[in-house]
Formats: C-alpha cells, structure tokens, sequence
C-alpha cells in the first residue's frame, strides 16, 4: 500500500523517485537505478549499463496500458530515443540494443559542448539551452548537463571563486534554484557559507503565490491531521507533496485532480519543494491509500474538530450556529444510480445527495454522503450527535435549517434532546393584519437597508408534543413568513441567523464554481445490495400515468361540459372520456399489487443499479473545505484595502495565480509576488501581503520552520 518518495529537504545521497504509472517506478540511488512495479524489484543497473536499462526498458514498453512518454520520463531519454529502441527490439531481439564497442559517433561537437557548457554556467537548464542552440536532442543535452554538472561537484568548494556563476545559484536545503542577477549577490556569512543560504537572490517560480494558500491550509491543522492519518498508509512526506499539489491545483482555479497538470512548469520542483511532481495517477493512488480503513473519515472529522475549537474560542458562552442542507450532485455518466430531487431542474436527476453543514459565516464544516438521498429529518438527529461528540454535551447548538425539516416531530425530537433549532413553518399557517406586526427590525445600511416588521406568539406542535416560539414576520413587499425556534435568544437575533441561511447557499454556489465540490472525483463504482429497500419504480410510473390519466379524464370533461350533444368535439372528448376512465380503472386494479418501496434485487434495476465509491472524494473534499475556509480567512483581510470588498475572493484568486522572486535565509523566506492588478488592487495587495506577513505563517515540511514574508512588486 505504502509508496516511497524523495524527503521534501533530501540531501544529496537521497534517492529519487520517478513514477512511470499508478504501481510502477524508477528509483535512483547514487549511481545505481531500481525499477519496481507494484512494490516488487523487478530490475537494476548501474550508470553507463545502457544494455541493461534498454532491456529493461523495452519490456515494460510491451504493456499496452503503459504510457510510453512517462515511461521515457522516467528512464530519463527521449519518447524518440524509446521508440528508436523498441524498433531495434523489434527487428533484431536483445542483441539489437547492445551499444557499439565504439560507442558510436558523437552527437555533439567539440564548439557545441563549449557553447553548451557556457549556458549551464549561468544557470540554464537543457530545456532553455536545447531551445537556444537547437542542436542535439533534449536527451543528448541533459546527458552533457549531467557530465558537466558531475565534472563541477568534483572539484573542490575552494576552487569555485565567490562571484562565479556557481556562487549566485541560490538554493533551499536539497533543492536547485534558479539563477539570480549579479546585483543581487551578497557574501555569505561564515556561519551559513556551507548551507547554501547565505547568498542573497531572485529566482523566477511559476504560481508561487499558491504557497501563501498552502500555509494557511497549514495553519488551519490540515498537515498534522493528515501526518497522523498517514501512519501505516502512506510516508508522510509523500503525503505532504501530494497534498501541496493538490491545494496548487486547487488554487490556479483548477477543480479536480487531474488539475495536477498545469502545475509542471520548470519551476514546479521548486514550488513543491520535491524531486518530482506528482502525476494525476500517483495523485489519485495516494488519496486511496489514505482513505484506506477509514482513512478518510478520520481526516475530516479532525478537521471538524479543529474548526470547532477554533469557533469556540472566538465565542465563548453563545450558542454555536450551524446551518444544515442538502445539495445535490447531479450525475451525467453511463452507470444507473439513485435519483434525487434537484430544486435548479425542478425534478428528480441522477446523483448522490451530500448533507453539508456551515458555521454561522457560512464556511463548511463537514458533508455526509447519501446516496439514498434520505430526507432532512432522517439526518438532524445523526449530525447533532457528531456535532455533541466534538463540542461536547455542555455547549449550546443551535441549527438552522428550511423547510425540509419542519415537522413537528422532528421539533420535538431536538427539543427533547437539549438542541436549539430555528426553521420556518410549513404552509398552511394563519396570515396575520398589517397592524399585527408591532416591532421592527433593520438589517444593512444606506440603500441596502432593509426593514422587517415582526411578532411573537406560540404554537401547539399537536399530539402532546408542546408549545415552541412561532416569530411572524412581514417583508417591505409585505409577505409573511413564520419562523419556529424553541431558542432563548431575542427575535431580533433569531430573524437574523435564519436570514443569513443564504449564506450556505452561496457557500454551495461558491463551491462548486470555485473548487468543484461537484466533481465526482473517483469513477469507480459498485453493485447496491440487493436487499437495500428503495422506491418501487414500477409503482412510480404508475402513479405517473395514473395522474396523466386523471388530467385526460379532466380535458375531456371540460369539452363535454362546453359543447352540446351531436358536436364532432363532443363524440370525440367522449371517447376520450370513456378511454381514460378505462385506464384509470386498469391502473388501480395493479397498484395494490405493487408496493410503494421494495429490495433493489426484486425490482428491473436488480444488477444494475451502483453507487460510486466516496472514500477518494471524502479525503479531496476535506482538503477543498480547508482550502475554502482559508480562503475566507484571507478575503476578510484583503476586503479591508480593497475598494470593491465584495470582489475580495477574485482579486485573491489572482494572487494565488501570481508568479514571484524568492529570497532565503537562515530565519524566513521573502516572497516578492507579481499579481494581474489594477492600480488600485495593487496597492490594496501590497497592504493586505503586509498583514500576511504578520501572520508568520510558515510551509509545512520546513524543518526549520522559517517565516514567510510576502511582498509586492506592483505597487
């Protein structure tokens, strides 16, 4: 189950790890190179053995599911040197892959291997380089940049003069960075002249701005529930670069894994802080392995219990708010799952309906799955108890939620069980005079203001089940809507935490636009038990035709009510008549033969009907949640400088997106982003990065922990 990866901060001697596919590798230590496929060695060779790799290389070049471009990748040639090799096996067997004794002729000219060698000296690597020169393959030029490279580390540190191209290459521990301008060097000190960081630089990253998300996903607690979650799973540092690119991912405004994909850029090491940069394959078989046993589980109820602390600290002694709903993802595949009722389409769609909850500012707690697509009341009872196992039995909960909830009996039951709730209730109520509506409440200001008028009764919930507080209020449109609570609080609170239930609504609509909570995630499905109980179909269509014939029925009644015997339209809705009294007569002599609910295998979807497995998504979907509290905690702060706050979430977007220059020392990393801004936005960035940067956030994975200073570079 567990895979291995290079260490976040390798040294020198730390193996490397290329993945070719979802369980197969290259590992390279020192000079020799390991291949294994699912966790088995299936094959070595030392540097310079190029029989060995190539027979290696062939075979696994045989597999039809093998992707022959990572597979090249990973052996580190060419997809045309492959295909080369491949075409030799073909014709000639193993002997065809033999090199010459000779060695062959050389690719390279003695000029073009100066002029070469000249570029890797100032810090190009053989991409740049293979674009400049155009000579050569890539493969030729990343072999001379390996002799070379090999060339300088055998000489010694004193030999290399403090203003060469070698000394302004700046470096994170384990990691090559991009070379800086001569301006900026510095002498290092003597304390840090062996570690690299004492040299003062600017190097280029592609979307650095993704690390100011990392770490307040960080700070949040999400790296140190996942490390517990990942013992017996998976090593931890492994689980750090994926999670790193998934939050990058994420934060360039991609909304799945597959996202993973326009992280490689050059600079994509550097931005994950790893020898390599994870592949949607390796991606999505990391998230299984943490999901294993519960995996997932474990992970989001943690971060349940983090968010919750967290809540409880800003306020102390009131009761904590929690909005419960529904929200439905629609399914467009091949596979036949449950329906649900989608209140955008108006009808019943395929999908798997996810119960959210949000605090009182809208930013998501947890999901629970259904894909039953059971109703509110059903799961009120189950979240309160998760919700009581976090907070414990002595805080306050108050849940807020619509209509789908507001039967008495289920009033009753949070009632009896020390929880607050506030609803509105069900049609038919009694509506009450203008003059009724005695006290007033005001909620916005300037034009956005708006004025509610309100009174307070009670209301008999029947069947023994007691009084609860009916609050009736009138809108400036004077429409009327009654609120029921069994809450303390004043009304004007209660009339304000159910008016800020849209918040979860956008929080859905914000969710699925911005980090596609909808996604399916994991394709993978399974068979439904066969004793799983479940609507009837056949009784479902039959109720449909059963009312379509009521509607004839209707129509022609009509007609014969409008025009008088002998009329051709008379003779005909006539006939109509008697056609559907007759069908409506057929229709109710099988109904009592076919109930209402029934097993799944007694049914025509028995083998057909599946379900998709929410174990992948439960661990994506903890990490989206972070990654959108944090991006609140974030849009807060820029909303302050910003002169159109409402727009804070986009303009952070940009920032996310922003590329930058970094700087190292001992104690903290300076981040200089340059974002897509408006005169105005810029100035508000440079402010808002001021704040960040007070924050001393830190990346996870950093041994030393060292405070990141971000700044602007438009202003």
């Amino acid at each position: 189950m567990a895979k291995t990866s290079s260490l976040p901060f390798a040294t020198v001697d730390s193996p490397v790890t290329r993945w070719f596919s979802a369980r197969g590798s290259v590992v390279q230590r020192g000079s020799t190179t390991l291949v294994f496929m699912g966790g088995t060695l299936i094959g070595s060779f030392e540097d310079g053995e190029q029989f060995e790799r190539n027979a290696i290389l062939v075979q696994l070049a045989e597999d039809p599911r093998c992707h022959l471009g990572r597979l090249a990748d990973a052996f580190g040639i060419s997809t045309e040197r492959l295909r080369q090799l491949r075409r030799q096996y073909a014709e000639g067997g193993l002997e065809a892959l033999r090199p010459g004794r000779s060695g062959g002729p050389r690719r390279l000219s003695e000029r073009d291997v100066g002029r070469l060698e000249r570029l890797f000296a100032r810090g190009v690597r053989p991409r740049e380089a293979h674009e400049q020169l155009k000579v050569g393959s890539l493969s030729t030029i990343s072999r001379a940049y390996r002799a070379w490279r090999a060339r300088r580390s055998e000489q010694p540190a004193s030999s290399t003069p403090l203003g060469s191209s070698e000394s302004r290459t700046l470096k994170l521990p384990g990691i090559d960075m991009l070379p800086t301008t001569s301006g900026d060097v510095e002498a290092p000190s003597t304390e840090t002249a062996g570690l690299g960081e004492g040299v003062r630089g600017t190097a280029f990253v592609q979307h650095l701005g993704t690390w100011l998300l990392m770490a307040m996903v960080a700070q949040l607690g999400l790296y140190k529930a996942a490390e517990t979650i990942a013992a017996n799973r998976a090593p931890f540092e492994l689980v750090r670069v994926g999670i790193d690119a998934t939050i990058a991912a994420f934060a360039i405004g991609e909304r799945a894994l597959e996202g993973v994909r326009r992280l490689r850029t050059p600079t994509a090491k550097l931005l994950l802080r790893s020898t390599s940069v994870p592949s949607p394959d390796s991606l999505r078989a990391l998230m299984d392995d943490l999901s294993a046993d519960l995996g997932g589980v474990g992970l989001h109820f943690a971060m349940l219990r983090r968010y919750l602390d967290a809540d409880r600290e800003l306020a102390a002694g009131v009761p904590g708010v929690f909005y419960v709903d529904n929200h439905l993802r629609p399914y467009t595949g091949k596979h036949v799952i449950r329906k649900g009722w989608r209140m955008q389409d108006k009808r019943a769609v395929p999908g798997v309906s996810d119960y959210y909850v949000h605090d009182v500012d809208g930013r998501p707690l947890f999901r629970i799955d259904v894909p039953s697509h059971d109703s509110l009341p059903q799961w009120l009872m189950p979240i309160v108890n998760q919700l009581r196992a976090v907070v414990g039995d002595e805080d306050r909960l108050l849940l807020a939620f619509d209509r789908g909830g507001a039967f008495p009996e289920t009033m009753a039951m949070l009632r009896d069980e020390g929880c607050e709730f506030v609803t509105y209730e069900r049609a038919p109520y009694p509506r009450l005079p203008k003059s009724a509506f005695t006290c007033s409440v005001t909620f916005g200001e300037g034009d956005d203001a708006e004025t509610l008028r309100f009174t307070e009764s009670r209301t008999n919930l029947k069947k023994g089940r007691g009084r609860v507080r009916r609050i009736s209020v009138l809108d400036e449109e004077d429409r009327q809507a009654n609120l029921l609570t069994n809450s303390s609080l004043p009304p004007e609170q209660v009339i304000a935490i159910l008016r800020g239930r849209w918040r979860q609504e956008n929080a859905f609509k914000h969710g699925n636009e911005r980090w596609g909570i909808n996604h399916l995630d994991a394709r993978k499905v399974s068979p439904v038990d066969p004793n799983q109980v479940m609507p009837n179909p056949a009784r479902r269509r039959l109720d449909i035709a059963r009312r379509a014939a009521n509607v004839r029925e209707g129509e022609a009644r009509c007609i014969l009510a409008r025009y008088e015997e002998g009329h051709p339209l008379y003779e005909r809705a006539l006939r109509e008549l008697d056609a559907a009294l007759e069908e409506e007569r057929e229709i109710d002599a099988l109904r009592p033969s076919v109930p209402k609910y029934a097993r799944v295998g007694d049914t025509e979807l028995a083998g057909k009907l599946v379900r998709h497995d929410g174990r992948r998504k439960l661990i994506v979907d903890t990490i989206r949640i972070a990654c959108a509290n944090a991006e609140s905690d974030l849009a807060q702060m820029l909303a302050r400088y910003s002169a159109k706050p409402r727009e804070a979430k986009k303009l952070l977007a940009n920032i996310f997106r922003s590329p930058g220059r970094l700087r190292v020392n001992t104690t903290s990393l300076t981040i200089d982003l340059a974002p897509a801004s408006t005169r105005r936005e810029a100035q508000a960035i440079a402010n808002f990065l001021r704040d960040v940067s007070r924050l001393n956030l830190t990346l996870p994975g950093d041994p030393r922990a060292r405070k990141l200073r971000f700044r602007s570079q438009i202003q």
